[in-house]
């Protein structure tokens, strides 16, 4: 897989304006930096009358909105967008300045209404509006694994990024994760296969059966360094039975366990020593289930060695390590490793096994010639680092 070309960064440069609030819906002139005039007798209209002046600092996308109010109190703030959304916040200590709680988003138009009160009890509204600039880049994302999936306990929640994110620990700061159960995790970043940016989400140990997951990215309007969020994401899935495959390419013999408990021990063949056709070892957790696929050497860097249509294929690594029906092997099914890197095994075997598999289950492969451990990036070798190192992985300081 060859990354796509990244364009070089374009930051937007961010201009703060201090924008005066008007009493109407009409703009703001140069002689009408303060509050709305008052009413009534000037002569009977003391100090204490006079209507508070409110300011509002209009950012530029990715910063807070900030309220404040000279000789008054605020009572209430209402950021509101073009289409009705509320930008919440909070009145500080005292009364007299007001933030909002997330930022403001790029090529967004907003109207801000505030009331304030006096000493003497005199309430004004005020509004007003500010437009930020449209975003130069934006980044996306995609999510895995998918919404409302059920997935095996080894599973990661693992996000990878369209562009480059280099204010790692303020997109981090924006995700959030809940579990049904208080299950302990830490987010990690790696580089994707791909060669993208990538963050994955793994609990400290695999999950527990049953387990529900919830992620909310609060991105909308947070800067990646490489480009913009102008949307938030929210997805969520559930754990499915606690299945562990352990495969040992000594014995040549693969094991399918289930809570624990041996299900069924299958013959097979693994990747052929002393080369580049060597399997990995490690933990690698199943990425997909793809049936009837077409397998060619040379999408893998092993030239013109094979190219042929496979049946009951299951996706472990990025790099092209796949479980999968090899009739062509049946002489070396629990006798010899002769395969190009992956675990082969009979049709019948294949067909039963992949019927009891799903995308989550851990893969724990062991073998004296191997050609490696299965790295973070190439699929989801995350159980391969220790607890401590994949901690240390997160950008937020803890």
């Amino acid at each position: 897989m060859i990354p796509a070309r990244i364009p070089a960064r374009t930051r937007i440069r961010p201009l703060l304006a201090t924008v005066a609030l008007c009493g109407s819906l009409t703009a703001c002139t140069a002689g009408a930096v303060g509050a709305p005039r008052a009413t009534g007798d000037p002569k009977a209209s003391g100090a204490a009358d006079a209507p508070a002046k409110v300011t509002v600092v209009s950012p530029a996308a990715g910063r807070t909105v900030t309220v404040t109010a000279t000789g008054g109190t605020l009572t209430t703030v209402k950021v509101v967008d073009a289409e009705g959304g509320v930008l919440a916040g909070r009145t500080g200590a005292g009364g007299t300045s007001w933030i909002s709680g997330r930022k403001a988003v790029p090529g967004t138009s907003y109207r801000v209404e505030a009331t304030t009160r006096t000493s003497g009890g005199k309430e004004t509204t005020t509004t007003s509006t500010f437009t930020t600039a449209e975003a130069a880049r934006v980044n996306k994302l995609t999510l895995a694994p998918g919404k409302d999936t059920t997935v095996g306990v080894g599973q990661p929640l693992s996000i990878v990024f369209d562009r480059p994110v280099t204010n790692k620990a303020e997109v981090e700061k924006q995700l959030r994760v809940t579990t049904s159960n208080g299950t302990v995790g830490s987010w990690g970043w790696l580089t994707d296969w791909s060669g993208k940016d990538r963050v994955d989400w793994r609990p400290r140990e695999y999950w527990k059966p049953g387990t529900k997951i919830t992620l909310d990215a609060t991105l909308n309007g947070t800067d990646s360094g490489g480009g913009w969020f102008v949307r938030d994401y929210r997805t969520g899935f559930t754990v499915g039975s606690a299945q562990v495959v352990k495969v040992d390419l000594d014995s040549k013999r693969l094991v399918l366990e289930r809570d624990g408990r041996a299900v069924r021990t299958i013959p097979v063949s693994g990747g052929t020593p002393g080369g580049d056709k060597r399997s990995w070892r490690g933990t690698a957790v199943l990425m997909a289930k793809e049936g009837t696929i077409n397998m060619n050497s040379e999408t893998v860097g092993l030239g013109d060695a094979y190219d042929k249509m496979v049946d009951w294929s299951m996706r472990l690594t990025w790099s092209g390590m796949y479980a999968h029906a090899a009739p062509w092997n049946a002489a070396y099914f629990g006798r010899a490793n002769r395969s190009s890197g992956c675990i082969g095994m009979s049709d019948a075997d294949a067909a039963w096994f992949y019927g009891q598999v799903r995308p989550g289950d851990p893969f724990e492969i062991r073998g004296a010639d191997t050609k490696g451990t299965v790295a973070e990036g190439n699929g989801y070798g995350a159980w391969n680092v220790s607890w401590e190192r994949w901690r240390a992985k997160s950008a937020v300081t803890r």
